[in-house]
């Protein structure tokens, strides 16, 4: 492996521990500070930490690899998502940030729902922190999942300590960077380098489509599509050989958006509620130049391979793949740098969220409920970590498939609280027996679905995402119970 690349790529590792002290010294005196920034977030990095927070090693890996393989029928997920995003910035962004602060100064998910309906607030604020916890663990393995890909992909058996396979190193090596900067620095580091990734990201995300098209043996547009043609005419088709269950399980990803902690707890950190619309048009344009890019660059890396005799065993790695074939080693290395940017800004997120429930929601509520600011600040450094080798361990296994670990957790986490999200900043009538209720139906619905294998094959047919059972069941165990058990005492004003 060239210099070059490994020169890009500790520039890349140093920068962003370099951002961790900075945010050290700035913002983790107290438990705001370190959880939420202290809710001082500017749109621009707001915007992007929330993109780069959601888009992770799947962007580069798992949707390109999905287009490689399916063609263009996979790109109605990417539309999906960016159609739920768009009204997650317009109907929750704003609700949160206001109530969030409105109803105790919630600094957590899990706390909110518990100030919101404080009947419930104990069994909700476990109930909801078992299942950030249980499903953000599988999440977070996901990328570390890429990070191994990544290494074993790239640096073929140059890296081997002790014993060990390059997808072991790249795995210890991704979560040891990660933990560094989001230990040191909390959530204003976590932020930080998210916008510093997303940056990264989106200028992979242009360069690559690009070379790959219009680069050496790339053919422009017009050969590409000729080739796909030939190989086969469906890769150019947006429903060919799409079913409707097939469709609806690709667009209903959008609804996991309403439910997810590591992307709406940045809708809580912006700085001032009337810069919510600001975040929203940076972020959904970052979005939407990211996706373009990865559905580009899967579909006519296909049309490369192909033209080129590439022998591509993994249609996940064709991002890796490219990246050193195509460019400089010092542009490898920072095309590296950015599926790592995409890996990281998630997992960092994905821990302090998860760090910030065990802390927030089961340390200091069971354990330590006098705990001082210092004390809960280190509490939430040493769970960061604990959370961090549980995803390793999920990890472990090198046949794991980014987007199905990613696709599990998305469905869990938009079952159990997308509906509760949406009707408690939305609908008065919701009470705390309705908000368990959703929560456990949800994701226990999610859970049974995939156990069964109705994800992949459903009466005889093609499978069924988990997320439209899930958010379904959610929605209607808060609504029927609510209603069931209306407590008048609970009822508070919703602004609409």
């Amino acid at each position: 492996m060239a210099i070059g690349v490994w020169i890009s790529l500790f520039i890349y590792f140093a920068l962003m521990i370099a951002i961790g002290v900075y945010a050290m010294r700035k913002s983790t005196s107290s438990s705001e500070d370190y959880v939420l920034g202290g809710r001082g977030l500017s749109p621009k990095v707001a915007a992007l930490s929330a993109g780069a927070s959601d888009m992770s090693g799947w962007l580069l890996l798992g949707l390109p690899g999905a287009l490689f393989v399916s063609g263009l029928a996979s790109a109605w997920i990417g539309i999906g998502l960016f159609v739920g995003a768009f009204v997650n910035w317009i109907l929750v962004a704003p609700r949160l940030r206001e109530q969030t602060v409105h109803y105790g100064n919630a600094l957590t998910i899990p706390s909110f729902l518990a100030n919101r309906f404080p009947t419930r607030s104990m069994s909700l604020r476990t109930v909801s922190a078992i299942v950030i916890v249980v499903f953000f663990a599988v999440y977070t393995a996901s990328g570390l999942v890429a990070g191994g890909k990544l290494f074993e992909s790239a640096f073929g058996g140059i890296i081997s300590i002790g014993g060990m396979s390059d997808y072991a190193v790249g795995i210890i090596i991704t979560l040891g960077v990660v933990l560094v900067y989001t230990v040191v620095g909390g959530f204003l580091a976590v932020s930080m380098t998210d916008f510093v990734q997303g940056c990264i990201m989106v200028v992979a995300l242009v360069i690559m489509p690009l070379v790959v098209l219009f680069g050496e043996g790339g053919g422009g547009f017009a050969q590409a599509t000729q080739t796909l043609g030939e190989v086969d005419p469906t890769l150019l088709s947006w429903t060919e050989g799409l079913t409707f269950i097939g469709w609806l399980s690709a667009v209903t990803w959008g609804l996991g958006y309403f439910g997810q902690p590591h992307i709406i707890v940045r809708f809580m950190a912006i700085r001032s509620l009337k810069e919510v619309p600001i975040a929203r048009n940076i972020g959904m344009t970052w979005m939407g130049v990211a996706l373009i890019g990865a559905i580009s660059l899967g579909i006519f890396g296909r049309a490369y391979a192909v033209r080129n005799g590439l022998n591509v065993e993994d249609p996940e790695t064709i991002f890796i793949i490219l990246s050193e074939l195509l460019f400089n080693p010092f542009i490898t290395g920072f095309l590296y740098a950015a599926l790592l940017a995409a890996i990281m800004s998630t997992i960092s997120s994905q821990l302090l969220v998860s760090s910030s429930s065990l802390t927030e929601d089961f340390y200091r509520l069971f354990l330590r409920k006098e705990a001082s600011e210092r004390e809960s600040v280190t509490v939430g450094r040493v769970c960061v970590v604990l959370v961090g080798l549980v995803a390793a361990i999920i990890a472990s296994d090198p046949e794991s498939n980014v987007l199905a670990l990613v696709s599990n957790a998305w469905a869990g986490f938009g079952a159990a609280f997308g509906p509760l999200i949406i009707l408690s900043l939305m609908w008065s009538r919701t009470n705390g027996a309705g908000a368990i209720a959703g929560m456990v139906v949800g994701a226990a619905t999610v859970i049974v679905w995939i156990s069964l294998g109705w994800n992949s094959e459903f009466m005889g047919g093609p499978g069924v995402y988990e997320i439209i059972p899930g958010f379904i069941a959610s929605l209607i165990a808060i609504l029927v119970v609510s209603s069931a058990t209306a407590d008048a005492g609970e009822y508070q004003h919703i602004d609409r």
